[in-house]
C-alpha cells in the first residue's frame, strides 16, 4: 500500500500540491482526479522521488524519501506520463516548432504571431514563455 499524508510540493517558488492525503490499497482501483494543471502529474511524480516534496510518503509501511530509487524500482514500477524533453525549450520554442521547414502553410509575415494565437485558441496564452519542462502532464498534452 502506498499512503502519503500531507504531500506539498513548490516548484520555483510556486506551490503546486498543497497539503494532499492519498492512499492506494493492493487489489483496489484509485484514482487521482483533477483538471489539468491541478497537480496529478506532480504528486506522482513526487511519490516517485522525481520531485522534492514535504509530508510523508510510505510504500508497504516504509519511508519513501528513505528509499534509494533501486530498492523502490524492486517495489513499484512508474510508466512516465510524457518524455521529457533534453534542453530547455519555452512553450513558444515548442510550438514554433510546427512552422519549422516551410510546409505549415503559413505566409512569411504571419508565422510570428502564429504561435501566440495558437496558445490562445487553447486557452494556454499566458504559457508562452514558460519552460516546457515546468508545465503538468495534462498542460503538455
Amino acid at each position: 500500500m502506498i499512503e502519503a499524508r500531507d504531500i506539498s510540493v513548490t516548484i520555483g517558488g510556486k506551490r503546486i500540491v498543497s497539503h494532499v492525503d492519498f492512499a492506494a490499497r493492493p487489489g483496489e482501483v484509485s484514482a487521482i482526479v483533477g483538471p489539468n494543471g491541478s497537480g496529478k502529474t506532480t504528486l506522482l511524480k513526487a511519490l516517485t522521488g522525481e520531485l522534492a516534496y514535504t509530508g510523508t510518503a510510505t510504500l508497504n509501511g516504509r519511508d519513501l524519501s528513505a528509499m534509494k530509487p533501486v530498492e523502490a524500482a524492486t517495489l513499484r514500477a512508474v510508466l512516465p506520463q510524457a518524455t521529457a524533453l533534453s534542453f530547455p525549450f519555452t512553450v513558444r520554442e515548442i510550438v514554433r516548432l510546427g512552422l519549422i521547414g516551410g510546409r505549415s502553410g503559413v505566409l512569411p509575415g504571419e508565422d510570428a504571431r502564429l504561435p501566440e494565437r495558437a496558445l490562445a485558441r487553447v486557452d494556454l496564452d499566458g504559457f508562452a514563455g514558460r519552460f516546457y519542462q515546468e508545465l503538468s502532464g495534462g498542460e503538455q498534452q
